[in-house]
């Protein structure tokens, strides 16, 4: 199934931004976190936020948005 646009540039540049947060929190938890301290957890979680910031920018740049996708598909 192609992806179709289906979020205008508001919601493009919402996840922009949201995307680049998280992608900056997740280097500052490895900062701070996760290099000092070592443990499992605080690498998954830093791993968690930047694999999400990635999927941000990712759907930011194609201007497709999972969760509207799945919505929209369930519709009979």
């Amino acid at each position: 199934m192609p992806r179709t646009c289906n979020i205008d540039a508001r919601g493009r540049r919402a996840r922009l931004i949201a995307g680049l947060l998280l992608v900056a929190w997740a280097g500052v938890l490895c900062a701070i976190w996760a290099l000092p301290v070592g443990g499992r957890l605080s690498w998954i979680v830093a791993a968690a936020c930047l694999a999400s910031g990635a999927f941000l920018i990712y759907e930011a740049r194609t201007g497709w948005c999972a969760v509207r996708a799945m919505r929209g598909s369930s519709r009979a």
